[in-house]
C-alpha cells in the first residue's frame, strides 16, 4: 500500500465517531483491547494540515489498543488485516476540550489507518 491521501471533509466537524472503511480486509480482525500494527496519517479536520503519520517515519507501528485515544480504541475493532479505515475523532475521544494541555486539544481529528496485524 501506498501513503494514503486524506480528502479534505467539507461542512461542520461530527460531534460523534465517524467509521467510514475505504478498503475492507480480508485478513484476522482487530478486537478491543487487542494489539496491532498499523500504518496512519493523522490530520486536522478544521486545516487539513497533517499532524502525524508512520509513513513519514518510514515505519509501521505496533501498540496495544487501550493505550491508545478513546477514538481509535473505539474505531479500530472490527477491521481486518489489509484494510484502511478513515476514523473522523471529535475532540472528545481525542485528546479533550482545548485548553486541556496537549497541542491537539478541542481538534477535531482524521485518520486513514492500514491495519497490517492484529493480535
Amino acid at each position: 500500500m501506498t501513503k494514503p491521501v486524506v480528502e479534505f471533509q467539507e461542512g461542520p466537524a461530527p460531534t460523534e465517531l465517524v467509521i467510514k472503511d475505504l478498503v475492507v480486509g480480508e485478513g484476522k480482525e482487530a478486537v478491543p483491547g487487542g494489539t496491532v500494527e498499523v500504518h496512519y496519517v493523522g490530520v486536522e479536520f478544521d486545516s487539513g494540515e497533517e499532524f502525524d503519520s508512520s509513513w513519514k517515519r518510514g515505519e509501521s507501528i505496533t501498540f496495544p489498543l487501550r493505550g491508545l485515544i478513546q477514538g481509535w480504541q473505539d474505531g479500530i475493532p472490527g477491521m481486518k488485516v489489509g484494510g484502511r479505515r478513515q476514523l473522523t475523532i471529535p475532540p472528545e475521544l481525542a485528546y479533550g476540550a482545548a485548553g486541556s494541555g496537549h497541542h491537539l486539544s478541542g481538534k477535531t481529528l482524521v485518520f486513514v489507518i492500514d491495519l497490517l496485524n492484529a493480535g
